[in-house]
């Protein structure tokens, strides 16, 4: 097998367990390039027991790269052009190119033809939709999803270090009567619940909300799936959540959709109420599978079901999903 110079772009969380993974998985990497801004250049980082020192992103840093995995941030719009221009296929974790129509978005265990369709960049969906569609697509599958009403419980690690910290820090100081701050999120994290995710829009709907509406369809390959979304910030530090409510065109029983999920890649069904088991975000840290529970029928409708639907949000949220495209790429013969 072929090996392949690859460069990651943002050393964060993301770009850290994308490293990980990388290694975990044993990716076939003849030479590795780890790109950050100026201020993390000259830092040094582990890899396969070797210490590999941190360059500043410059279009030259990708002379000879083959796949270039870029985590996140502004470096996507500053550098992907440059690194697609010098040869390079871009794996790009921003939302930067999502819904650029000639840009793949792309959730391997779902819609895994569209890595064919690449013009040198391959969107990595948001966080909160690829679990969702993952859970979503055996379902569609077999019995057609009309409508998806979902509310998600997500993680601080969503986002970043220092929200992760944030936590932490407010965690302590109310445990122990102190005074704290306020500075990534708008209210309090610790012991508290935020309905607000990203910036709101003018309908009312969050950008994140409206994320996992737009991508959804794109991913799904069917605009006709209406989708509604609440998302919500908890005080947990890794993993999401999502309760889902599906409404199909054909009738599926709760039985019929745990043994379709459970026979689908990618997912685990946990659901076995007698012994109290059901998908928990801390089940699912360090996981690279999206967990199904609490599969239900909806009581109120005809053809209705409900899930509870739990996955490591920098893992198969981003750096796995990220890994498993290039490896998509390979396996097809694209690169």
């Amino acid at each position: 097998m072929r090996n392949y110079n690859v460069a990651i772009i943002g050393t964060g969380a993301v770009g850290n367990t994308i490293l990980k993974l990388l290694e975990e998985r044993n990716f076939p990497i003849n030479n590795l390039k780890l790109l950050a801004t100026k201020r993390s250049a000259g830092k040094e980082m582990m890899f396969r027991g070797e210490k590999i020192i941190i360059e500043e992103t410059q279009p030259s840093s990708f002379d000879e790269v083959d796949i270039a995995f870029f985590a996140g941030g502004k470096a996507s719009t500053e550098f992907a052009h440059d690194a697609v221009k010098r040869g390079a296929v871009v794996i790009d974790n921003s939302s930067a190119f999502r819904l650029d129509p000639d840009v793949p978005l792309v959730v391997p265990e779902v819609n895994p033809d569209a890595v064919e369709k690449h013009k040198g960049i391959i969107s990595n969906p948001n966080c909160s939709t690829i679990q969702m569609v993952v859970a979503l697509k055996p379902i569609h599958d077999a019995a057609v999803i009309k409508r998806v009403v979902v509310s998600t419980y997500q993680a601080v690690s969503g986002a970043g270090s220092q929200a992760v910290e944030e936590l932490t820090n407010q965690t302590e100081a109310i445990l122990q009567g102190k005074e704290y701050t306020e500075n990534v999120f708008p209210h309090q994290i610790a012991f508290n619940l935020l309905p607000h995710i990203d910036i709101f829009l003018e309908n009312g709907y969050s950008k994140e909300e409206m994320k996992m509406v737009n991508e959804t369809k794109k991913i799904m390959g069917d605009d006709n799936i209406e989708v509604t979304a609440t998302a919500v910030r908890v005080p947990v530090y890794i993993g999401h959540a999502e309760a889902i409510n599906i409404e199909t065109e054909k009738k599926i029983t709760a039985e019929e959709a745990r043994t379709i999920l459970s026979q689908a890649p990618g997912i685990i069904v946990e659901d076995d109420l007698s012994t109290n088991l059901y998908p928990l975000p801390i089940r699912c840290a360090d996981r690279d599978e999206v967990f199904v529970g609490r599969i239900r029928e909806d009581n109120t409708v005809d053809n209705g079901l409900n899930m509870w639907v739990v996955a490591d949000n920098l893992r198969k949220g981003a750096a796995t999903n990220a890994v498993q495209i290039a490896e998509l790429l390979i396996e097809k013969k694209l690169i």
